[in-house]
């Protein structure tokens, strides 16, 4: 299992502070995957990242049990 944090609007797209996912998806593209399938109203977001670990991940990155991953919103300024 591993416990995903939720920040800014996808906290309030989620509806929690933190998503489980009981099955660890193999790669971060495949959990980007399960999570546009589980809230399809990620769709309409510009763009999200996923961090694991603290640090920004890649589609390619194998995900293991226990990691710390989280979900980062599109960030806007100047």
């Amino acid at each position: 299992m591993i416990k995903i944090q939720c920040f800014g609007i996808i906290k309030d797209l989620v509806g929690a502070s933190s998503i489980p996912v009981s099955d660890v998806p193999e790669t971060v593209g495949d959990l980007r995957a399960y999570l546009t399938k589980a809230y399809p109203s990620f769709n309409g977001l510009s763009s999200w990242m996923i961090a694991v670990n603290q640090s920004y991940a890649e589609d390619q990155t194998a995900l293991n049990v226990n990691d710390e991953v989280a979900l980062i919103p599109p960030v806007s300024g100047g």
